[in-house]
């Protein structure tokens, strides 16, 4: 099945949940309680009787969860993601603020490339910066509040089928096994899921899965933050290939408590910041003044380090056999660099594509293959996104796609134009926050413009 990109992405963010919502589904299970799964939750509420959450985590758990290794590190929320959610849960910016995230509208985000300070635009979309936990704890919160889902805490351990459809999920509780029956099972269990080895157990296709290496090492320290209101609250510095030096960027948000959340990244054997004193040491030479002023605050706790391998995509679109009952969402189908921030937004245009499919009144007999075209524009447009950017750096050696390229020539001069034009840096801003899909970026007035605007600035 063939979409249109721009009107997938129009749709997407036009789709709000069923004014008058009538149930469909007898039992929707959802296997995973992270963010992509709890907002996998929150619309099928709409169209389910009852809806399942399976965690091995206790949903009651507060702070960084044990199944979110990376929980610690910084987030971005971009603000397509905070779009999507406000659509989710009405009220959900204002009860954010409320529990202490920090407004973060264009002025007080401040963006370097390569050292230089990027042009402010000033109608660009409001956004919020707080910790994972607290943004995660909200949407949790929020889910548990409907009165047709509950949680389960328990192992999943595999799938149960009739026929051609999935019917249940085996699953155990303190080590007892059982089944947990379901009309839908959405597989939200993460990078790590299982669902390809339970497909191919039960002789069942199993997806290819499409990686890109990228080794990239991050660390991300809390330090205290004197001011309550700061005048910049989100302050990101990009470094690319062309900088030649060894950390790939940093960064730093106003969160929750009174704190700065500040991340640096490298590649390969690159490991910067992995100790407090090469952290503010980094923070304070290598990066804008804002950088060091952080730097000089008290560090609280020990710096949090993380290992991110590989960019991967499993593609479960195209399957030719592919059982009834069954979806994923967010990084059971694929993971980017976290870099680019796009994870939880990702997610959230998941759960946009799941809430477009369900709307369409499917029939759930047949496999979901309306949704699946539907979530392969959102993943291909996130995809390419990060992996062009990938297919940057030094250490890393493709796959390259087809006018590789040109599309990097193309695309370097866009960036650089993002530093200078207000214009340029609308439309991109547009793209990387997820609102807009690339191609809008191909047309040739936006490179025309951007090579003006090159020009000017030389």
């Amino acid at each position: 099945m063939s979409l249109s990109p721009s009107r997938v992405f129009a749709e997407l963010n036009a789709a709000r949940p069923p004014d008058q919502p009538s149930p469909t589904i007898g039992t929707a299970v959802v296997v995973g309680g992270s963010v992509a799964g709890l907002l996998a939750a929150r619309v099928l509420s709409d169209y389910a009787d009852t809806v399942v959450i399976i965690d091995r985590d206790d949903p009651q758990v507060t702070g960084a969860r044990p199944g979110v290794p990376q929980g610690t590190q910084l987030h971005a929320l971009l603000p397509g993601g905070l779009f999507q959610l406000e659509r989710l849960f009405p009220g959900f910016r204002d009860e954010a603020l409320a529990r202490g995230a920090i407004e973060a509208p264009p002025t007080a985000r401040r963006n370097y490339l390569d050292g230089r300070l990027k042009v402010v635009v000033p109608d660009d979309a409001d956004s919020l910066a707080g910790s994972r936990p607290l943004l995660e704890g909200l949407i949790r919160q929020q889910v548990l509040r409907l009165p047709n889902v509950k949680t389960i805490t328990a192992r999943a351990t595999g799938l149960v089928f009739d026929g051609t459809a999935v019917s249940g999920v085996r699953c155990e509780v303190g080590g007892v096994p059982g089944v947990e029956r379901a009309d839908l099972v959405v597989d939200a269990m993460g990078r790590s899921s299982k669902l390809s080895d339970w497909l191919e157990q039960a002789d069942w296709d199993r997806p290819v899965t499409r990686r890109m290496t990228v080794h990239l090492n991050y660390a991300t320290a809390l330090f205290r933050r004197p001011e309550v209101t700061p005048a910049s609250t989100v302050v990101l510095a990009l470094n690319t290939a062309r900088a030649a030096v060894d950390v790939a960027g940093a960064a730093f948000f106003a969160i929750e408590d009174g704190r700065w959340m500040a991340m640096m990244a490298g590649y390969g054997k690159d490991r910067p910041g992995r100790t407090a004193d090469d952290f503010v040491r980094r923070l304070r030479e290598q990066f804008p003044p804002e950088f060091g002023e952080v730097a000089d605050q008290e560090m609280i706790g020990d710096v949090q380090t993380y290992h991110h391998a590989d960019s991967r995509r499993r593609d479960f679109h195209a399957l030719k056999r592919l059982p009834a009952g069954l979806i994923s969402v967010g990084d059971a189908v694929a993971s980017f660099n976290p870099v680019y921030g796009q994870g939880m937004t990702a997610a959230a245009l998941h759960a946009a594509c799941l809430s477009t499919y369900l709307r369409s009144g499917p029939d759930l007999r047949a496999p979901a293959r309306h949704y699946l075209a539907l979530q392969k524009v959102v993943v291909d447009a996130a995809w390419s996104l990060s992996t062009s950017a990938d297919l940057a750096l030094p250490h890393v050696d493709g796959p390259y796609p087809r006018g590789y390229r040109l599309s990097r020539w193309a695309s370097g001069q866009i960036i650089a134009a993002t530093v200078t034009d207000v214009t340029t840096a609308r439309r991109f801003n547009d793209v990387v926050s997820m609102r807009e899909h690339p191609s809008s970026l191909a047309r040739p007035g936006v490179l025309l413009g951007a090579l003006r605007a090159n020009r000017r600035a030389r």
